[in-house]
């Protein structure tokens, strides 16, 4: 489905959601049960939420999930014994180790310890190579959301000028690598640019991932100027300008326009990407499919689920 400029977010995530819902009701047909393992370390009440949110979405759509829980004082070496654990179980196809984790933890040793066809945040070295070169991989689920926003609501790429405020592993690079492979001109901005406002303004297509509420303002978007900001809302005026105030929300300088959230869009089209080479022949090749465990066929990129409002 194809979304206007003006579309709602809201109505927006439940077209997806839709969309998701046929695509693994057909892999049900074909004997196929989607599965994702969420791992949550200690008591961090946004990560509570974010996660409980996607085994929420995951039981919606039919996709079977298990939240698994570990207490802050977990080690390195018992998160490694579990990523193995969940690696080698037939029913799991992804796996989501949710951010940020404790002091004590060697994250980048975790994330590389999940297998590259279930890392569904698409942080291993593997995954993150095959994107920039352009090829076939599971891409964070954020900046993928951004792309299908765009193409959804036919909002050209190729040939803009796209500015990237941000360049964490999980949004900003990628986001710059899936603009740049839609032929865009893509600039990468970040807390230590100067002059952050003479290249902002000059962006065609904004994308703000700084992490940080109110960074952006409004004196920073040209008109016209398709804006996206996460982890905060996102709208557009009139006058084609959207902003971000200085309360971290993605304002309109016309009252009447309305202001939706991304989040759940952002969530919806992480499921969609995964399910789209699993749910339709047309999309996927032999090599995007690997053999698993016992023999049970599953796509090699189940892209269940996003990171929301982080």
């Amino acid at each position: 489905a194809y979304f206007g400029p003006y579309f709602p977010g809201s109505l927006a995530y439940r077209v997806v959601e839709q969309e998701v819902a046929e695509e693994v009701r057909a892999l049900a047909e074909r004997g196929i049960r989607p599965g994702l393992a969420a791992v949550l370390v200690g008591n961090v009440a946004a990560s509570e939420i974010y996660v409980r949110n996607k085994v929420r979405i995951c039981g919606e759509v039919g996709i079977y999930s298990d939240l698994i829980t570990r207490p802050e004082t977990v080690t390195t070496a018992e998160l490694l014994e579990l990523v193995a654990s969940l690696n080698a179980r037939d029913e799991i196809d992804g796996i989501l180790i949710q951010l940020p984790l404790p002091a004590q933890v060697d994250v980048k040793s975790v994330l590389d310890s999940i297998l590259p066809a279930k890392d569904v945040d698409g942080l291993h070295p593997l995954n993150a190579g095959l994107l920039q070169a352009g090829r076939t991989a599971l891409a964070p689920c954020t900046p993928a959301g951004v792309i299908e926003i765009l193409l959804r609501s036919q909002i050209p790429i190729s040939g803009r000028h796209a500015v990237v405020v941000g360049r964490s592993d999980l949004v900003g690079k990628p986001a710059a690598m899936l603009l740049l492979h839609q032929n865009a001109t893509v600039t990468i901005c970040h807390s230590k640019t100067r002059d952050l406002g003479a290249i902002t303004r000059q962006a065609d297509i904004l994308v703000a991932a700084i992490g940080r509420a109110g960074f952006i303002t409004p004196e920073m978007v040209k008109p016209g100027a398709w804006s996206r900001a996460r982890p905060i809302r996102r709208a557009r005026c009139s006058s084609g300008c959207g902003f971000i105030s200085e309360r971290g929300d993605f304002e309109t300088s016309h009252a009447h326009q309305e202001t939706d959230s991304g989040g759940a869009v952002d969530r919806d089209f992480g499921f969609s990407r995964g399910l789209e080479r699993a749910g339709a022949e047309d999309h996927h090749t032999a090599e995007n499919w690997r053999v698993h465990g016992g023999g049970r066929l599953l796509p090699r990129q189940l892209h269940a689920v996003t990171r929301v409002l982080e």
